[in-house]
């Protein structure tokens, strides 16, 4: 029995393990953490305890899902509608919401200009500053025209001080730029830590549910441009945003990855400028070259970001190699669509002075055409670039491309055709099928490649003079 007693004893004073960096705890010491994959970072902490949770007083009584108030639920605007579109008509008190994106591409003057439009006598904005101090930021908010009496600004980088301003100025929104920056002195690890990270998170997370408080958290992300830190902090808040755009281009574009309160799948464009950011409500007209002339190699076509159509145009230029393996360049779009809708126009559309060429292929303004529908506006700007025959004026192409050559249908074909007819234009080539045509656009049907290719004309452009419209 004293044996057994002498075991059990053992066994209970026996040490336990914690990483510093994720919190991970195991019964052996380890030289590498198996849950965030650092080196050096498990150490001894003592005996781990034995915890079980008693039933206790709740907060506030269930209620049948009917009885519950949801107007304090409702949305507020931000004062950006391109934001309030994604976010699904504002922010709602209480919401966490994570905006993630690259360094420089705008995400801090953004979220300036949030604070000073949403600061009102009734609803204060608290903006904390981890990364600069507050004069930084005070230069910035008179550059970009951001400057409220009900603004308020700290920078701080302790959990604990973040916390005591809530006290004190008791704000509607609070924005903190970054989550990374700051720490809590009660956890182990350096700012930015997994560990750290999560116990900021949750805290904020807490005094925004507790407060009704609207919380902006802004994240940096890996150069995979994924949003660093652990995946839980995605799973704790309400709504994730990508803030996206190249930085040498002035488009930028907010995407909904996450939000509880509205769709996914909308997207809010913006312009950065000198003075600041803006928001587009009507952004296609930087992705098009307006000409008096049609130009070989040009083609146009209407993207879907989220539920907005785009009216994009692609360019393409093909000259004679010097070298025995022809270069194959692509901005905008994707190198392997490219290379098929090349081997599709040789194989299906005849076209053999593709392959002994350089070919360039670039998209204008800045956007990125990933989805299927862009195919056929690729595959008719390098074949009208190959013969150096421009397309017909006014035209737009919307179609998949198949590897067997035919053109396969799209999702929205009828609202890309109802911005393009908004924009002007009045010819469009599209799958079969494409349901209610809007007034004044003439629409030709295609089954395959080479149907669509009937539209270049046959001679050069020396020869003849540009069509104005496809034959129906």
């Amino acid at each position: 029995m004293a044996a057994r007693s002498s075991s059990r004893s053992s066994a209970k004073d026996r040490p336990s393990y914690r990483c510093t960096e994720c919190g991970w705890t195991t019964a052996k010491w380890l030289g590498r953490c198996p849950e965030c994959h650092a080196w050096g970072t498990v150490e001894e902490f003592g005996t781990p305890a034995v915890r079980t949770t008693a039933p206790g007083r709740v907060t506030s009584a269930a209620l049948p899902i009917g009885q519950v108030d949801g107007r304090q639920a409702t949305a507020r605007s931000t004062g950006v509608d391109e934001l309030d579109r994604v976010l699904g008509g504002g922010l709602v008190p209480g919401a966490v919401v994570l905006l993630a994106g690259e360094p420089g591409v705008g995400k801090s003057t953004l979220l300036l200009d949030v604070a000073a439009k949403a600061a009102t006598d009734d609803h204060r904005t608290l903006y904390i500053t981890g990364e600069e101090s507050a004069s930084q930021v005070r230069l910035r908010a008179d550059r970009i025209g951001a400057l409220s009496e009900y603004l308020y600004l700290a920078a701080e980088t302790d959990l604990s001080a973040v916390l005591g301003h809530l006290d004190s100025v008791k704000p509607s929104l609070l924005i903190l730029d970054s989550v990374q920056t700051v720490a809590s002195p009660e956890i182990d690890g350096a700012p930015g830590g997994m560990a750290q990270v999560r116990e900021v998170a949750g805290a904020l997370i807490r005094a925004s549910k507790e407060r009704g408080m609207s919380t902006l958290l802004v994240g940096h992300v890996t150069k995979d441009g994924a949003i660093a830190g652990p995946r839980l902090l995605e799973h704790l808040v309400d709504v994730v945003l990508h803030f996206e755009g190249d930085r040498h281009a002035r488009l930028r574009l907010v995407r909904g990855v996450k939000n509880r309160y509205g769709a996914t799948d909308e997207v809010g464009c913006f312009e950065l400028h000198d003075e600041g950011i803006i928001g587009l409500a009507d952004p296609s007209g930087l992705f098009l070259t307006r000409r008096d002339e049609p130009v070989p190699g040009t083609c146009l076509t209407v993207t879907l970001e989220g539920r907005r159509p785009l009216v994009a145009e692609v360019q393409a230029l093909t000259v004679d190699s010097q070298i025995p393996s022809p270069r194959r360049t692509t901005s905008g779009l994707e190198t392997s669509r490219v290379s098929m809708m090349l081997a599709v126009l040789e194989q299906r559309g005849r076209i053999s002075a593709l392959s002994k060429r350089d070919i360039y292929s670039a998209t204008v303004g800045g956007v990125k055409l990933s989805e299927p529908a862009a195919d056929l506006a690729v595959a008719l700007a390098l074949a009208s670039a190959a013969s150096d025959t421009p397309l017909p004026k006014n035209l737009v192409a919307i179609g998949e491309v198949g590897l067997a050559g035919e053109v396969r249908r799209v999702t929205g074909v009828q609202r890309r055709l109802t911005e393009a007819a908004r924009l002007g234009f009045t010819h469009a080539l599209v799958p079969g099928d494409p349901g209610k045509i809007p007034a004044g656009m003439r629409v030709l049907e295609v089954a395959n490649i080479g149907d669509a290719l009937r539209v270049l004309p046959r001679r050069k452009r020396a020869e003849q003079a540009p069509q104005d419209a496809p034959s129906d």
